[in-house]
């Protein structure tokens, strides 16, 4: 496992993406792991440093007006329009969060600036780019001691994708250590219109990974079962379930 410091983001100039096939995908069951404090109709943790009700509603006021996602679906976000946003089913806001809350450095597949849904085919696979991306976090304060649990989120997906699965060509898009040619990559095709990418996992052995730039795409949305990631100081958690 490389240092995070190894793993790169920013990207060189003048460099090309080469042609990618498409495939229409129809896939259903996949899964996105997300950390358990962001469920929807759970408590916020704003309500335990309010002081009562009135001091409640004005720190939701303020957080509110600093929320990408509710700049977003208030046509106020830079890197996607609300006309793109998910509407009108139970985990709308689950979606739209994912493409609003962009890490800072991005993905492999997407910028700064606007996120994406990244799935997993098998829920073995989600488990193994969830660890994979945690256990970096914790080795860059040396200390693999942690527990976080992560809702499971299924989803179906009928369209047609980029198709990085036995395409010769592709290995700088799939590099372990490096995001700067599939950032690049991901910035022509979504300019170009395209649905998403479906690629090997990296971090998964024989998995299967789908990252969607539509959120009118991840159809079906429904939560599964909760995990249980323990670091009892080794670089590779226990994993158990909890709930179905």
């Amino acid at each position: 496992m490389p240092a995070v410091a190894e793993l790169e983001f920013s990207r060189p100039p003048n460099t090309t993406s080469m042609n990618i096939p498409t495939s229409r995908l129809r896939r259903n069951n996949t899964h996105r792991l997300i950390p358990s404090k962001y469920s929807a109709g759970d408590e916020s943790v704003l309500t335990r440093i309010a002081d009562d009700a009135a001091h409640l509603a004005d720190i939701f006021a303020f957080d509110d007006a600093t929320n990408d996602r509710l700049l977003a679906e208030n046509g106020q976000h830079e890197g996607i329009g609300v006309r793109e946003l998910a509407f009108g089913f139970r985990y709308a806001s689950i979606v739209n969060a994912s493409f609003v809350h962009a890490h800072p450095l991005g993905g492999r597949f997407n910028g700064p600036h606007r996120g994406a849904w990244y799935a997993g085919f098998e829920l073995s696979t989600s488990q193994a780019e969830v660890t994979f991306h945690k256990t970096l976090q914790l080795a860059e304060i040396r200390r693999f001691v942690d527990v976080v649990t992560y809702d499971d989120y299924q989803a179906d997906f009928n369209a047609e994708f980029h198709d990085l699965r036995n395409l010769r060509g592709s290995k700088a898009y799939l590099d372990p250590n490096s995001y700067m040619e599939s950032q690049l990559l991901a910035e022509n095709l979504l300019a170009s219109g395209s649905s998403g990418v479906v690629y090997p996992s990296v971090r998964k052995l024989d998995g299967t990974c789908i990252c969607c730039f539509r959120p009118a795409l991840v159809t079906n949305v429904r939560k599964g079962a909760t995990y249980e990631f323990r670091w009892d100081g080794q670089p590779s958690p226990k994993i158990r379930k909890l709930s179905n």
